[in-house]
């Protein structure tokens, strides 16, 4: 069954942009205070290891102005901060960032802004990390034409996303994710709806290839990706060329 029937079938309708973006801050500051631990029980804590893996790859230097977009509550930009680099979060969700602000360390900065317009001069940024955030964007072919457009010269875009799991286990992976996700939601964040909208934009949002394709639209050079968890997740890579 294809995504666009599977949604369908689960009672889901398209949304204009308006409603979306009106959706999606919704959903985010309701869930502000309980979204990490609900990561760990949706994915049994096998997300900390994908972002572990997002850091890795990212190999944060000194020096480095380092921007997690979409950072949410912290978790990721913690594991790349240092005395040595700037990190900041840039997130539209006040809420989000207020919850990990809480959690320090001190040294980490926070703007409030979106993906589609970024707070940030141009040629600016060494690296762009991104988990989990930019399915959310109403606008994602915008957001990544402004990541490239912050990028210094040789800087990289790293995107941790969900996406299209082996043929193997996508029976079973969209049984969990349409009806068990919900019910997680409703009994811990006492958010449903919520949490079937989240559901909703895994399922919308483009497989391996097609996200590859739109980074390299956004003009970013040498894009590859890494699956993880046989494809439930992956790390996309994009560079900014040397003009």
């Amino acid at each position: 069954m294809s995504g666009n029937k599977l949604d369908q079938s689960f009672g889901y309708q398209p949304v204009s942009p308006e409603q979306r973006e009106r959706r999606i801050r919704h959903v985010f500051q309701v869930v502000a205070g309980r979204y990490d631990l609900m990561n760990d029980f949706m994915s049994f804590g096998i997300h900390r290891l994908w972002k572990r893996r997002l850091c890795r790859m990212a190999a944060p230097a000194p020096g480095q102005l380092i921007v997690d977009l979409a950072g949410g509550t912290g978790d990721v930009a913690r594991a790349l901060a240092g005395t040595d680099r700037r990190v900041v979060i840039v997130d539209p969700s006040r809420e989000m960032m207020n919850a990990g602000r809480q959690r320090g360390p001190a040294l980490l900065g926070y703007l409030a802004g979106a993906g589609e317009a970024l707070p940030l001069a141009a040629n600016s940024v060494d690296t762009l990390t991104i988990a989990f955030g930019i399915r959310n964007m109403t606008r994602m072919s915008l957001a990544l034409e402004e990541i490239h457009r912050v990028l210094k010269p040789g800087g990289r875009c790293l995107c941790l996303e969900f996406s299209k799991p082996w043929a193997l286990i996508r029976p079973f992976y969209n049984l969990y994710s349409f009806l068990v996700i919900p019910r997680l939601g409703a009994m811990i964040a006492r958010q449903p709806a919520a949490y079937a909208y989240l559901v909703e934009s895994i399922r919308r949002f483009p497989d391996q290839e097609e996200m590859k394709g739109l980074m390299e639209q956004a003009g970013m050079l040498n894009v590859g990706y890494r699956n993880l968890s046989m494809g439930i997740a992956c790390i996309h890579v994009g560079h900014k060329g040397y003009q």
